[in-house]
């Protein structure tokens, strides 16, 4: 074995604290993996004297991070503490004096990707980031390396173990989103301050990083079209259960038909209950993968959570490890495509439509009208009647998002609908 790598690591809450035991616990089989001793160099915390989950020498904690990344002993630079700053100087100060990176910073990676892999790049350092995107899922490496030769058209995915555990909830109690919010609170699975995961805002950095990845692209946060799920009701679960149907939160990161540009969007959406999506349950994460050779793929496992994150960043320590025993790199962030972003209206959908209407001859043939103006196919329709009103249920083919919309925006106007109770976007390839 040759002499031992050191590690610095930015953080120790939930993740960081995992992340020291498991080195501590794996040892030796980590020295037998990497070929080489893997020694904690030194710990960077806010507090020194905070409590925390795993025992660790005083003498390796400090609050001076920016020393502790720059020492000429240190090999890897560990980063968990998340957010823009100060994570985003420390690691550009980390490479710049030659040390690899290894970050779960899914938001900083989203908003400043750029700036992060250009430096690995000019200092001639790793960087690797598998946490940042579904916890200890193995998921970037195969799309990165194992799919390096194939050509990815879609990756759908529930990326975010809150919000699917809210929508398991109410789905399969008929709880509100209110209670099931405050049951995910009380597990855990929810911070104080859900607004992150349930405003759609994790969901979506972790689909910019992985359509950047999955298309060859550069994709930021920004170019996401994100919707949360503080608008879904009891009553659009239950109307999606009993059409066999089941509602999540999805990441959809998608090529064009003509191949030129990329959607990516997180966003509510009713799914067949047949879909492998569907039977994802509570806190849990999957993603789908479609590409021309390998077909399809699926992704499962635990999203979230100290010890499954900490699985993730371990795997890329070891691997970052061995590049630096091997005077090697891992490979460089791949935007050769450069394909076009192209907006949520061009993207390609189905929708489920409720409304309210005046339950009289010719509503639905007037109703078809509006459709047929903008261009939309309905697959199905429903229609229930209740004294002087009805309800009509519509599915639509698959259109683009813009027709949908504005298919929507006329129904609003007509006098025989007296309210759009209710729109969902569909997605899956099974009939309803």
């Amino acid at each position: 074995m040759t002499k031992p790598l050191k590690i610095a690591l930015l953080g120790c809450g939930v993740v960081g604290s995992q992340v020291v035991r498991l080195l501590r616990e794996q040892e030796s089989d980590l020295a037998a993996r990497v070929g080489a001793p893997l020694e904690l160099a030194g710990v960077a915390v806010r507090k020194i004297g905070r409590k925390r989950d795993t025992e660790i020498d005083p003498a390796l904690l400090t609050t001076d991070a920016e020393s502790l990344v720059t020492r000429d002993d240190v090999d890897i630079v560990v980063e968990v503490i998340g957010g823009i700053e100060p994570a985003r100087s420390l690691i550009l100060s980390a490479m710049a004096s030659g040390k690899s990176v290894v970050t779960a910073n899914k938001a900083l990676l989203a908003e400043d990707g750029a700036t992060i892999h250009r430096a690995a790049r000019e200092n001639n350092a790793d960087l690797y980031f598998e946490a940042s995107v579904a916890g200890a899922i193995p998921l970037l490496r195969p799309l990165r390396e194992s799919m390096a030769g194939d050509r990815v058209q879609r990756v759908l995915g529930i990326v975010n173990g809150t919000t699917n555990y809210i929508l398991d909830k109410m789905d399969s109690t008929g709880a509100s989103f209110t209670d099931a919010l405050e049951e995910a609170q009380a597990l855990g699975y929810a911070e104080a301050d859900p607004t992150a995961d349930v405003e759609g805002f994790d969901a979506a950095a972790k689909a910019a990083i992985l359509a950047g990845i999955a298309f060859h692209t550069r994709v930021t946060a920004a170019d996401v079209h994100r919707e949360g799920i503080t608008e879904i009701t009891a009553s659009d679960v239950a109307s999606a259960k009993a059409m066999g149907y089941v509602i999540k939160l999805l990441a959809i990161c998608a090529r064009s038909d003509d191949g030129e540009s990329v959607g990516v969007r997180v966003h509510p959406a009713m799914i067949p209950r047949s879909h492998p999506l569907a039977g994802v349950r509570e806190a849990y994460n999957a993603v789908f993968v479609e590409a021309e050779s390998a077909g399809r793929l699926m992704f499962y496992g635990a999203g979230a959570g100290g010890a499954p994150t900490a699985s993730a960043v371990l795997g890329d320590i070891v691997a970052v490890a061995r590049n630096r025993i091997a005077n090697t790199r891992g490979p460089e962030e791949s935007t050769y495509a450069d394909l076009r972003v192209h907006p949520m209206g061009d993207s390609i959908t189905r929708c489920h439509v409720s409304l309210d209407v005046a339950d009289k001859p010719g509503v639905l043939a007037r109703v078809a009208e509006i459709f047929a103006k903008h261009d939309v196919s309905i697959q199905t329709v429903r229609q229930e009647g209740r004294g002087d009103d009805a309800q009509l249920v519509i599915v639509t083919h698959r259109a683009t998002d813009a027709a949908l919309q504005a298919t929507i925006g006329s129904l609003r106007e007509m006098d025989i609908v007296r309210a759009v109770a209710g729109v969902m976007r569909v997605e899956g390839d099974e009939a309803p």
